[in-house]
């Protein structure tokens, strides 16, 4: 029997990163709904904007992992 093909380390990081930007874009679909709403709670928005945040770094991070570093 066969064991399937493994996943290299960059592969991974795709991955990871397709998820990230997805779950990044949800929260900014929600934050931007939110902020519609008259209702809209400030701790609720700041909580989900500290969140968006922490994703935009992360996904920065994984991105400069898989840029290479090229200097012209």
């Amino acid at each position: 029997m066969t064991t399937p093909p493994m996943m290299d380390h960059h592969e991974i990081l795709r991955v990871r990163l397709a998820l990230l930007q997805r779950e990044h874009r949800d929260l900014d679909e929600e934050i931007h709904a939110l902020g519609e709403r008259r209702v809209a709670e400030p701790l609720t928005l700041r909580l989900l904007k500290k969140q968006k945040l922490a994703l935009k770094d992360q996904i920065a991070r994984i991105q400069d992992e898989l840029t290479p570093n090229i200097i012209a």
